[in-house]
């Protein structure tokens, strides 16, 4: 009978090593999970030795990144793997040889020989943050705990679907908008680089003096030769705004003005207001239908919804709740959250089904995103090309308006 060497932790976290005989490997890995093992790596002895030490990153590897989509399949990939019966040591391994991704090949590799060494798959993970968030970790280690890692990794691919499904919605509905400012731009740049000279240049040959230009046609004179002449004040001072604005928001107070400004701004603060009602429900949600304890729940998400202001508002919720109070009271107070999710929160503490409250308050602000997006596609292209069309108007009249003067002079010199 084969003998297999396995390495599984105890339900408290020890390590423990040692070999099993068995028929065959899933036989094996079913008796250690009839003594409360978990196991982590199961091989047969005899097979071929394992190259030990760590290859280095390739150059791909290390410029490339991980996509959402790539991570949502990782996951979705193997908890199918490990529910069938599938070992996590194989289940990787099997993941690691049919990415197409070089970075997350590599990741995988990793996490494969840390894990047959007897590391827990979390604390594996927590090795590369940039690909693994602390949402990530948190719901693993949870998974472990709970030994239902296969149902964790089910709600997280849920999780990393849904939201780029909202990604998707939102890079949708600013693409037509960011193409017709794009054009826009490049329109009255090559008018007022190409085509107004040339017509300044046919009044000064007609001896039209400066003097003499209606206010529009003046003005666009100036604007042409500023394009002209002095272009790099206008690439500089551009790129002098954007470095220091980048700046700005990487301090503290500026990333909570940057924020509070996100959610206060004319039509788009609304939309980014639901956007991050909606994160705030999936990622709370999940966490809790993960067996999460709910103040590591909580600090999770604040970080995990990238705003300030709304994550100041959830860890104030958090110290109040470890004082004994409900969910939904500090919540309420804080004035950021609506009462419809102030009201869902509630019922879920009551009826003792939180996760699925949450779960449905994301799913109606996601399609409230939806909805909110779609109108402001459709208003913004007609307010787009009544923009376009009044600038070329105010171009074309600071051009013919000096002819029409011409015309009128010369119709007076001949009568």
């Amino acid at each position: 009978m084969p003998t297999f060497a396995y390495v599984a932790r105890t339900p408290q976290g020890q390590v423990n090593q040692g070999t099993i005989d068995a028929p065959d490997e899933r036989t094996a890995l079913q008796q250690l999970r009839q003594q409360g093992l978990i196991v982590t790596s199961l091989r047969q002895q005899g097979g071929a030795a394992r190259v030990a030490q760590t290859q280095q990153m390739s150059f791909s590897a290390a410029i490339s990144r991980v996509k959402l989509k790539d991570m949502a399949l990782f996951c979705r990939q193997l908890a199918t793997l490990i529910n069938a019966g599938v070992s996590l040591v194989r289940a990787l391994a099997v993941l690691e040889r049919q990415t197409q991704n070089a970075r997350l090949k590599f990741v995988i590799r990793q996490l494969t020989r840390n894990v047959e060494d007897g590391m827990a798959l979390s604390r594996a993970m927590s090795q590369f943050p940039r690909e693994f968030s602390n949402l990530f970790i948190g719901m693993v280690r949870a998974g472990e705990v709970g030994g239902v890692l296969d149902e964790t990794l089910q709600r997280m691919a849920t999780f990393l679907e849904k939201d780029l499904e909202l990604r998707r919605k939102v890079k949708s509905a600013m693409t037509y908008p960011t193409l017709v400012i794009f054009f826009a731009l490049a329109i009255v740049i090559f008018l007022s680089v190409w085509i107004v000279p040339k017509f300044m240049q046919l009044f000064t040959d007609l001896g039209v003096s400066e003097d003499k230009f209606p206010l529009p046609t003046l003005i666009m004179k100036r604007f042409s030769e500023f394009l002209i002449n002095k272009w790099y004040f206008l690439v500089g001072g551009i790129v002098a705004f954007f470095f220091a604005f980048t700046i700005f928001v990487r301090t503290k107070f500026g990333k909570r003005v940057y924020d509070w400004i996100k959610l206060k701004v004319p039509i788009l603060g609304p939309i980014n207001h639901k956007i991050v009602l909606a994160r705030f429900a999936r990622t709370f949600g999940t966490l809790m239908g993960s067996g999460v304890p709910i103040l590591q729940a909580m600090d999770t998400t604040a970080g995990a919804i990238d705003n300030d202001i709304l994550s100041r508002a959830i860890m104030e919720a958090r110290m109040a709740i470890r004082e004994g109070e409900r969910i939904a009271d500090p919540l309420e107070r804080s004035r950021l959250f609506p009462p419809m999710v102030v009201h869902m929160i509630s019922v879920g503490e009551e009826t003792g089904s939180l996760d699925q409250m949450l779960q449905k308050v994301a799913d109606f602000y996601e399609s409230e995103v939806d909805a909110a997006l779609h109108a402001l596609a459709s208003t913004i292209e007609p307010v787009m090309i009544v923009v376009l069309g009044v600038i070329v108007l105010f171009i074309l009249l600071s051009v013919f308006l000096p002819l029409i003067t011409i015309i009128q002079d010369l119709s007076q010199g001949e009568s």
